[in-house]
């Protein structure tokens, strides 16, 4: 394989997972007769420009199909985030009703509304069909296609280029990465600003976020590598946010290197040369990933079998891509793992990808009251902790096994 931004031969591997099916695969009753279609989840690094990549195996049509599973709106802090995001994008860059904003991957509109709340011309370019649909029962437009150069110049050739972009948890999910970022280059305006979020492979590494790693995340991402690939098509990175999102997370702004108006922030620098000293330009960051993920697995397994032995039931929240990960990682199946509650109910009454463990309403935690409830999306342990405060009505814990395993 080569790699998907320089094309250096790819050879060493950065991670093992063995094998899974894609993470937001859910199963119907009639699905669960067939089998499903696994593929290796293996990540490699690239000696040259350090880019952090699967396999290549499922292209992305396999992997968002039009009944996409995964919905923004369903988590409250996340549309906090969204919300506060257009705030500051509207007070920086001196957005208005003049103003053309666009966001690629729109989802169900969980950004966008507040975009056109505040009266800002808007639309959203998303090409799963379950979530477009519901994007548009919230008034907005939807160009319904996979984004690249090929699209972004047919919107700039209709005169529909930008003065905002976002990008926010995309630019992991793309196949052709050049192809994807050259496509931001022809959206924006002259004086246009594209924003991009990410998590942060420096944070994945330091604090064993393995279980980000999925078929859908072809690139794992570092502000070095980033601004690399932006580079060869264009785009110049001006600057950057550290965020808590997702574990650890960044902001990058970027702007057209033909027309760049805005210089680049001390941020930029101070981040590059935290990277440098975190070892990302060599090989030894790289190394013992494999190790620190075997033993948060076997820690898990551990509990999980000692809890069956004990006679207590366990539930789990949160049908999230990276519970997916780890419960076939472990290979975690129903007789470990009772059931998952989710809130979406384009998840409810179908079954997880791998594991086939039932994904029901929060009806069935009532119902049953597991002493353990596992928090899939570590990452939003302490939105969901506060939404199950009747979980310690009946004496169950919260447990959650990333980065190492809790229970509290």
């Amino acid at each position: 394989m080569k790699c998907r931004h320089c094309h250096a031969e790819l050879s060493t591997t950065f991670l093992d997972l063995g094998s899974a099916p894609p993470s937001n695969a859910f199963l119907s009753a009639e699905q669960l007769r067939a089998p499903e279609t696994w593929y290796p989840l293996r990540l490699l690094v690239c000696g040259t420009c350090r880019l952090v990549q699967t396999e290549d195996h499922a292209g992305r049509e396999a992997l968002f199909t039009d009944d996409y599973a995964y919905f923004s709106s369903y988590s409250t802090s996340w549309l906090e985030h969204a919300r506060r995001y257009v705030d500051a994008m509207r007070e920086r860059f001196a957005l208005g009703r003049h103003s053309v904003v666009a966001e690629v991957a729109a989802n169900d509109g969980y950004l966008l509304q507040y975009v056109q709340q505040a009266g800002i011309p808007c639309y959203g370019i998303e090409p799963t069909a379950g979530t477009a649909a519901a994007a548009r029962t919230k008034g907005l437009e939807i160009v319904e296609r996979f984004f690249g150069a090929a699209l972004a110049g047919e919107l700039a050739g209709q005169g529909r280029q930008v003065d905002l972009v976002a990008a926010n948890n995309v630019l992991a999910h793309v196949p052709d990465i050049n192809d994807f970022a050259a496509g931001f280059t022809r959206l924006l305006k002259p004086t246009g600003v594209a924003t991009f979020e990410f998590p942060h492979l420096m944070r994945m590494v330091a604090e064993n976020q393995f279980d980000t790693a999925y078929h859908e995340h072809y690139s794992y991402l570092s502000l070095g590598a980033v601004q690399r690939v932006f580079a060869s098509v264009g785009l110049q990175v001006f600057d950057v946010e550290e965020l808590s999102t997702h574990g650890g997370s960044l902001r990058v702004f970027a702007q057209r290197a033909d027309a760049a108006r805005r210089a680049c922030g001390e941020r930029v620098d101070a981040l590059l040369q935290a990277e440098r000293a975190a070892g990302m330009d060599g090989s030894a960051f790289y190394d013992g990933f494999q190790t620190a993920a075997e033993r948060v697995k076997n820690e898990f397994l551990h509990f999980l079998v000692g809890a069956w032995r004990d006679g207590r039931r366990v539930a789990a929240y949160g049908a999230a891509a990276k519970g997916n990960t780890l419960l076939n990682f472990a290979g975690v199946r129903a007789d470990l793992l009772s059931f998952v509650v989710d809130r979406n109910p384009a998840k409810q009454g179908r079954w997880l990808p791998g594991s086939r463990i039932p994904v029901v309403d929060e009806s069935h935690l009532d119902a049953s009251q597991p002493d353990y409830v596992v928090i899939l999306p570590w990452n939003l342990r302490d939105e969901i902790a506060a939404q199950l405060q009747r979980v310690r009505g009946w004496g169950g814990r919260f447990v959650t096994a990333v980065p190492t395993l809790q229970v509290w």
